[in-house]
């Protein structure tokens, strides 16, 4: 990844962002690094940060299935994963899948995540931000080109990003129901946002690699959709 453009860092919406960020503070040993307006910053033990934006009319996703379905989802990594979903239950969290190396809850704003065993990381860590999407590939792709790297992986479940600190993962979905952001009823579940150098460049970049511009942002920063329909942020870094 270049100097110039980067992956900030995936901002879950939430109607009570102190309480969603207090579940994933005491679920990762994060500590809360910024609180401004409407925006709550985590930052991991790693490191990598996760945001929450306040959303009044959030609507929880409602995983498997497509009428409320979910957008993104974290990839976890802890050595323990087992205990470390007893807690994120007792945190307030819902227990909704498993298999032999991870398991998927929802958090207490119905956002899906999967913990994930890995020996050795004895501080839970950011693995990936997953999205979901029609055409896994070509999605990756678009992110790997605004972001200037490689798709390190592509199969028929999905396609990877791989980067550090964290990876963006790509999930093929049938029957893929986009986000319609500012619609109430389609709203965003959350988004990605991306430090550019500069952000006419990186709209005109982004703008020639398919997203589309949405109405919002300031002077530091602009709202798109990617080809998929997730919102994202360019932010003046």
């Amino acid at each position: 990844m270049t100097a110039t453009t980067r992956l900030e860092l995936a901002a879950l919406d939430a109607p009570d962002i102190e309480a969603l960020a207090a579940f994933y503070s005491e679920l990762t040993g994060g500590e809360i690094v910024r609180r401004i307006d409407e925006w709550i910053t985590l930052r991991l033990p790693s490191g990598q940060e996760i945001a929450f934006q306040l959303a009044p009319d959030h609507v929880a996703p409602q995983w498997p299935g497509q009428d409320r379905p979910q957008q993104f989802h974290l990839d976890l990594l802890i050595d323990g994963h087992e205990a470390a979903a007893a807690r994120a239950v007792e945190l307030g969290a819902t227990r909704l899948a498993e298999g032999p190396t991870w398991i998927t809850l929802a958090d207490p704003a119905g956002h899906p995540f999967d913990l994930c065993q890995r020996d050795g990381v004895e501080q839970m860590q950011l693995f990936a931000v997953t999205l979901d999407a029609p055409d896994a590939a070509a999605l990756a792709h678009f992110y790997a080109d605004l972001l200037e790297l490689e798709v390190s992986y592509e199969g028929p479940e999905g396609a990877m990003i791989t980067a550090e600190p964290t990876s963006l993962m790509f999930q093929q979905i049938s029957g893929y129901n986009a986000p319609q952001w500012p619609d109430p009823s389609r709203p965003q579940q959350a988004h990605l946002d991306i430090l550019v150098a500069d952000l006419d460049a990186g709209e005109e970049r982004a703008l020639a690699l398919g997203a589309t511009r949405l109405d919002g942002g300031g002077t530091t920063f602009r709202v798109f959709a990617d080809p998929a329909g997730h919102p994202f942020c360019l932010t003046a870094g």
